[in-house]
């Protein structure tokens, strides 16, 4: 493990001890990432015994210090006057809480996203700002609108796992911009989560995202054009990855209490056991779209259930399953041109793409579905 990767993993329980001894969240941030910074400057040169207990201490020598100069004295010394004795920091697990607190229901998604990269991530600022295709000024701004807001809060009840395994899946939709990868940082996390409740959906997730990341190799061409599911090479998926999201998803759903997570891993895991697009079992597809369905009822779910019952039962019963669906979801036109075009329309369907085309918000997305209505307009 590298010096980075230790302090990224030791972050959540530092950040958490600072607040259980009084510090507000915004505050003990603050000073955790400036322990990590001096870490890096120190400890190549002098590598420390402990070190948990390095960035315990220095994080709270730089919170006091802030503490003192604050406008606020006297509430902040009071702090200070109860500063616990050097010594052994005590071994308790506070990931789970900072999970929750930077899901907080009072955050927008994005903000929850950066906090959760920040306070639990252990990543920069800067990287975060990358990742996102950001300023560092902006990140840095959203991120400190996401800590005055999280400050303060009292954890009176559990929190929401379903908001913090919502958040998880936005991280993990990013993907790979700069030099952090998204997808795996959420991955990392989510193990993280994983090891610290047991719940059925958390390990539905982690499968999910193991099942969808084992394709990652095929998604694209040599030339970075997007290369739909039917047509990767199959055998640079990653098999390890497929057989580990296999078995945790198993274990998952023999508990009984099925969750969104857990159904889409099932489909996901459907397509990772197929040698072959042709055979594919689009039938019981349909089936775990029905339940996902029944869970959700999601738009989006509809429109990729669509896709499915166009392979299981044909492009007209696809086409008849798309009927009721708003025109302006993401996505239709270029499903609706999908199954028109298997349907033998070829003229509507060069026409559909064209317009997903100009709806697409991902560059090669966007590139795909021009290229898909440029080859049917040759052969009209």
């Amino acid at each position: 493990m590298t010096a980075e990767e230790l302090l990224r993993s030791l972050t959540p329980n530092v950040l958490g001890i600072l607040v259980r001894r009084g510090a507000d969240f915004a505050a003990a941030e603050d000073a955790v990432q400036e322990a990590l910074i001096e870490a890096l400057r120190v400890w190549p040169a002098d590598p420390p015994r402990d070190p948990k207990g390095w960035l315990v201490t220095v994080a709270w020598r730089r919170f006091l210090d802030a503490a003192r100069s604050d406008a606020a004295r006297r509430r902040r010394e009071e702090i200070a006057e109860v500063q616990p004795p050097p010594g052994p920091v005590p071994e308790a697990d506070d990931t789970l809480r900072l999970y929750f607190l930077c899901a907080h229901p009072s955050l927008t998604p994005a903000s929850a996203v950066a906090l959760t990269l920040r306070a639990v991530g252990g990543l920069t600022t800067r990287q975060i700002a990358e990742a996102y295709l950001v300023p560092e000024a902006t990140m840095a701004q959203r991120i400190s609108r996401a800590k005055k807001t999280v400050s303060g809060v009292r954890f009176d009840q559990p929190g929401d796992v379903a908001t913090v395994l919502r958040v998880l899946y936005l991280v993990f939709n990013e993907g790979y911009t700069g030099d952090v990868d998204l997808a795996a940082e959420a991955i990392r996390l989510t193990r993280q989560l994983a090891a610290a409740i047991d719940h059925p959906e958390v390990y539905g997730l982690l499968a999910l995202m193991l099942l969808h990341h084992a394709r990652r190799a095929a998604r694209t061409d040599a030339d970075g054009g997007l290369v739909p599911l039917a047509g990767q090479d199959r055998t640079r998926w990653d098999t390890a990855l497929i057989a580990e999201g296999v078995v945790i998803l198993q274990a998952a759903l023999a508990r009984d209490r099925l969750g969104e997570f857990q159904a889409q891993a099932a489909i996901a895991a459907l397509h990772a056991d197929a040698p072959a697009a042709a055979e594919t079992d689009w039938v019981q597809i349909v089936e775990w779209y029905d339940e996902l369905l029944a869970l959700t009822d999601s738009p989006v779910v509809r429109l990729n259930r669509a896709v499915a019952v166009g392979e299981a039962d044909g492009a007209r019963a696809g086409l008849a399953a798309l009927a009721d669906l708003d025109q302006t979801l993401p996505r239709y036109a270029a499903v609706a041109a999908y199954l028109h075009e298997r349907d033998g329309d070829k003229r509507r369907a060069a026409r559909l793409y064209a317009e997903a085309a100009g709806r697409a918000t991902n560059l090669a997305e966007r590139d795909h579905l021009t290229r898909q209505a440029a080859r049917l307009n040759r052969q009209l």
